[in-house]
C-alpha cells in the first residue's frame, strides 16, 4: 500500500538532501566543462603526444563505470589526499563528464568552418584572441543542446556518490526505507523529485539557448 505520510514528515531531510544533489551536480559540470574545454582545445590543436594522453584519459573514463571510479577515488586516493565522500564524489563525477564533454567541444571547435580560422589568421589575429573570440563561443553555441543533456544526466548520476555514503538525494531516500520499510513510495517520491529537478534544468537550457540564439541572429 502506498502512504506518503512518512515522506511529509521527512521533507526537510529530503529538501536539504536535493540541495546536496544539485550541489554535487553543478560542481560536476564546472569542473567537466572547464577540463573538457581544455582537453578538447589541447586535442584540436595540441601535439601528437597530448592528443595520445587525451585519447588514453577519454578512453578509460568513458570505458569504466562511474560507480568504480567513484570506489577508486573513495578508497584509493583519498587514502593518500584524505578527501571527504563529497569532494571523492565531486571529482569522480566532474573527472568522467569531462571525457564526455572534450568530445562535445571538440565536435562544436571541427564544426566551425575553415573560412573563419583562415579568416582570423590573415588578420594576424592572436590564437589565444581567435579562442576566446570567435572558436569557443560558436562551438558552445552549437553543442549546447548536447552539453544540456550531460547537465541532465549528471543529476542523476548523483545518485551513485550514495554508495560511498555522500547524503544525497538517493541516499536519503534508501535511509528512509530502511526505517519504514515502504520501498514502493519512498521511490516514487524520488522518482518525483529527480524528475522535477531534470525538467528544471531541461527548461533552464532552453531559456539559455533561445537567448544564445538571439544574440547571435542581433
Amino acid at each position: 500500500m502506498i502512504d506518503f505520510s512518512p515522506v511529509f514528515e521527512r521533507t526537510p531531510e529530503l529538501l536539504k538532501a536535493t540541495g546536496v544533489s544539485v550541489a554535487l551536480a553543478m560542481g560536476a559540470l564546472l569542473i567537466g566543462s572547464l577540463l573538457g574545454t581544455l582537453l578538447a582545445i589541447l586535442e584540436t590543436s595540441g601535439s601528437s603526444g597530448a592528443r595520445m594522453l587525451i585519447k588514453i584519459y577519454t578512453t578509460i573514463l568513458r570505458g569504466t563505470p562511474m560507480l568504480i571510479q567513484i570506489v577508486f577515488i573513495y578508497y584509493i586516493v583519498s587514502n593518500y589526499l584524505h578527501l571527504s565522500a563529497f569532494l571523492c564524489a565531486l571529482i569522480a563525477i566532474g573527472m568522467n563528464s569531462s571525457a564526455y564533454i572534450s568530445q562535445i567541444i571538440k565536435a562544436g571547435i571541427r564544426s566551425i568552418s575553415i573560412g573563419q580560422l583562415d579568416a582570423a589568421q590573415a588578420l594576424g589575429i592572436p590564437r589565444r584572441e581567435l579562442l576566446k573570440s570567435v572558436i569557443l563561443p560558436q562551438a558552445i553555441r552549437t553543442v549546447l543542446p548536447a552539453l544540456g543533456n550531460e547537465a541532465i544526466t549528471l543529476i542523476k548520476d548523483t545518485s551513485l556518490a550514495s554508495m560511498i555514503g555522500v547524503g544525497e538525494l538517493f541516499f536519503v531516500g534508501k535511509t528512509i526505507i530502511s526505517q519504514t520499510y515502504d520501498a514502493l513510495s519512498i521511490y516514487i517520491v524520488l522518482a518525483c523529485m529527480y524528475m522535477l529537478l531534470t525538467i528544471s534544468l531541461s527548461y533552464a537550457i532552453t531559456i539559455l539557448e533561445s537567448k544564445l540564439s538571439y544574440h547571435a541572429r542581433n
